[in-house]
This record gives C-alpha cells, sequence and structure tokens, in this order.
C-alpha cells in the first residue's frame, strides 16, 4: 500500500508527492553535492566542525506533512526541507562561520531563514539553531540548512525522545527539570566558548612574549614551550654538534623535554634559556666525545636538549639517579635507563665541564 493510500491524501497532495517521487534521484544527487560542498568549504577555511550531515525526506515523511497541512502549499517547490542539512559545531560563536560560508556557497532566502537562537523563552536551548532556507544556480528547489552546537543537538535529540516520542503528555514537574537541565547545557556551552577565547588570548600574549623576549614572565607549560620552540632555541647547539661529522638533522618532536626541564625545577622561559645558555658548551663537550670516533651521519633534533639536560644534571651532581629520572621521564621506565645513566657517569667523567665548580644554572 503507499503511502496516498495509507494517508488518504487529497488530489492535490498525491500530484505534489508523485512530483517528489519523481525528482527523487535529483534530490538525492544534489543532497550529496550540497554536502561535499560544505565539506569542502570549512576544510579549505580550516574551520573544524563536529559533523555535517544530510539527508533527502523520506516519502512518508513527506505524506505525512502533506496529509497535515498540503493545502498549505501549492507546490512541492514550497516546501522547502525536502533536502535538509546539518552542521554541528563544537562552539557557538562556530556557528556564525559556518553560516558565512554557507551564505557564501549559496542564495539565501533571508525572509524564510530564521534565527532560533533569538528565542529568549526559558526551555529554548535545544532549539536555537540558525535555520537558513537555500537555493543554488542547478536546483529547482530550495533546501535547508540547520546549524547548531553539539550541545544544542545533544540536547534537542534527548529532549525530543524523553519529551515527545511516548506520545504522553509531559508533568510540569519533568518539563520544569528538563528547562533546569536546558539552562546547565546553556551555562556549559556559554563556558567552552569563553575558555576557549582566553585561551586564544593567552597564546597571542606568549607568542608576544616570546618575540619581544620578555622570557621571565612567561610561565614554562604547554602552551609557552610550544611558542619558545618556534624560535629555534636549540637550533644553534644542533648544528654545532651536526657539523662534527657533517651530519644530517632528523628533526623530531621536542615537546617531551617540557617534562624534564620542569622537573629540574625551570619555572618560567627565562629560567629555561638561561639554561640552555650556561650548558650548551658542556652539551658540546659531551656531544663531541661521543661523535667523534663515529661515522655517524644522522643525528636527531633531539640530540641539543638530551644533552643538555645530561650535561645540566651531571653540573648540578645528579649523578646517576638524576640521568636515569630523566630516561624514566622520556622513554618510561626501565631498568636500561639505570645502565645508561651510568654509562654516560663514566663517560662525562674526564670532560672539561666536569672538572669546574657548578652553582647551578637559575
Amino acid at each position: 500500500m503507499s503511502s496516498q493510500e495509507k494517508r488518504l491524501l487529497d488530489a492535490h497532495s498525491q500530484q505534489i508527492l508523485q512530483e517528489y517521487l519523481d525528482h527523487l534521484p535529483e534530490f538525492r544527487k544534489q543532497a550529496m553535492e550540497i554536502y561535499v560542498a560544505i565539506k569542502e568549504t570549512l576544510e579549505k577555511v580550516g574551520l573544524i566542525v563536529a559533523s555535517v550531515e544530510y539527508r533527502v525526506k523520506t516519502e512518508d515523511s513527506l505524506a505525512g506533512k502533506l496529509e497535515l497541512k498540503g493545502a498549505k502549499y501549492k507546490s512541492l517547490a514550497d516546501i522547502t526541507d525536502i533536502v535538509g542539512l546539518r552542521v554541528i559545531t563544537f562552539y557557538s560563536e562556530d556557528v556564525d562561520k559556518v553560516a558565512s560560508a554557507v551564505d557564501r556557497l549559496f542564495q539565501i532566502d533571508w525572509d524564510n531563514s530564521v534565527d532560533k537562537r533569538k528565542l529568549l523563552e526559558i526551555d529554548s536551548f535545544g532549539y536555537m539553531s540558525l535555520h537558513y532556507i537555500c537555493s543554488k544556480e542547478d536546483f529547482p528547489y530550495r533546501f535547508e540548512v540547520q546549524m547548531r552546537t553539539i550541545l544544542q543537538h545533544a540536547w534537542a535529540n534527548m529532549n525530543h525522545d524523553t519529551g515527545y516520542k511516548s506520545g504522553v503528555e509531559i508533568p510540569i514537574y519533568y518539563r520544569r527539570s528538563l528547562s533546569r537541565m536546558a539552562g546547565l547545557l546553556e551555562l556549559v556551552d556559554d563556558e567552552f566558548s569563553r575558555i576557549r577565547s582566553e585561551l586564544a588570548d593567552y597564546r597571542r600574549r606568549v607568542q608576544t612574549l616570546v618575540a619581544s623576549g620578555n622570557l621571565d614572565d612567561a610561565p614554562l607549560d604547554t602552551e609557552t614551550y610550544r611558542s619558545y620552540l618556534n624560535i629555534l632555541p636549540f637550533d644553534r647547539l644542533v648544528r654545532s654538534i651536526a657539523s662534527i661529522n657533517q651530519a644530517e638533522i632528523q628533526e623530531v618532536s621536542l615537546m617531551p623535554y617540557l617534562e624534564v626541564f620542569q622537573s629540574f625545577g625551570l619555572h618560567t622561559l627565562g629560567d629555561l634559556d638561561r639554561m640552555i645558555k650556561e650548558n650548551s658548551e658542556a652539551a658540546f663537550q659531551l656531544a663531541s666525545y661521543q661523535l667523534a670516533l663515529t661515522d655517524l651521519d644522522i643525528v636527531s633534533s633531539s640530540v641539543g636538549p638530551q644533552n643538555l639536560c645530561v650535561a645540566y644534571i651531571l653540573r648540578t651532581g645528579g649523578g646517576v639517579p638524576g640521568l636515569t629520572h630523566m630516561f624514566n621521564l622520556l622513554n618510561g621506565e626501565s631498568e636500561s635507563n639505570a645502565m645508561m645513566a651510568e654509562y654516560l657517569v663514566e663517560q662525562a667523567r674526564e670532560l672539561p665541564f666536569m672538572n669546574v665548580k657548578s652553582n647551578g644554572t637559575h
């Protein structure tokens, strides 16, 4: 039995439904093309979103809509959500960025588009989507693009499931509880955006401090250290070490050394910068001793910070325990770390820097 027969549609509605069935392959084709266009545009501008979804209204869904209000539509072209897309963002401010991208891609029917974020009802959180009714030159039917945050999307789905699926009127007590939950989720949504904005400001301040050389004002943490690496603080030492054997330098991440530097009690980038300057000669002596009698033609970029750390530990009396702790931080705990530490202490025993009294580096 067809949808027309099951729902007893009038002739006008049956005509609209038949038009839909005749054009169904084109709807599916266009839905995919629109989806790809949106995804590619967001990737091009570097905007990361939770998901992009699309769907074509099913025959049964359209028949149900026509059964309720078929007289409202003169033709299938008056129904704007046959093809629907939804973009789910992580942050509320990204909704407007997605909207800008959609605006550049398609023509927007502003009269029929709606910004539900402007609703002021206490329980409106899950429905605060931005809905654009769009069109494109090679497609005679309009389509809908919804944009909302991931928390708004989750709430809308949960509220629909608990509030409507049962078909039973929800008592006011439960509706009030749902409204309270909506308020909490809205607060979380806002807090995520606030924290993201403040972190972005913090990163900019750190980059400014690093660029200006005010390193003592920058605490030594993941963000500041990452920015500090951009000015290549170990590069001169690494190149000097590589030149011993005219070796090629293989670039690797130097982020693992942050934990080691912090374990030394270095609190600011200024502390780290001084540690590098005060131990670079010792680190070079150590590398020269290790490489001079080898034909090694490739060295890792980590050779700089590692030899700096070894030199610092040895100069400040950390000995085998200090070196073992360093290797445990870098490589995970292993019996071989203590063996390597003992070997390095023995190697360095006669080097010039070991015969110079050190008062520490910070």
